[in-house]
């Protein structure tokens, strides 16, 4: 697993992050509705925390394979 995610080049995984995070753009980002949901207390349903984690998971991998790298380094 360590060497897929080194494997993924940052330019296309920074494109990804940007991209899942703010789709839909209409009406408003999927992040920005679960997020207020979240602050109301009705993110509930199971479906929509796969959702924040689909959403997210371009930037988990892209946080990941930075810290990887890191590591690597030192």
């Amino acid at each position: 697993m360590k060497d897929f995610i080194k494997g993924l080049p940052y330019p296309i995984l920074i494109i990804m992050s940007i991209f899942m995070a703010l789709m839909p753009f209409q009406p408003e980002p999927h992040l920005v509705q679960k997020f207020d949901m979240l602050m109301s207390g009705s993110l509930t349903k199971p479906l929509d925390m796969f959702d924040v984690v689909w959403h997210l998971l371009p930037v988990i991998l892209l946080v990941t394979k930075f810290i990887i790298s890191r590591k690597d380094e030192g």
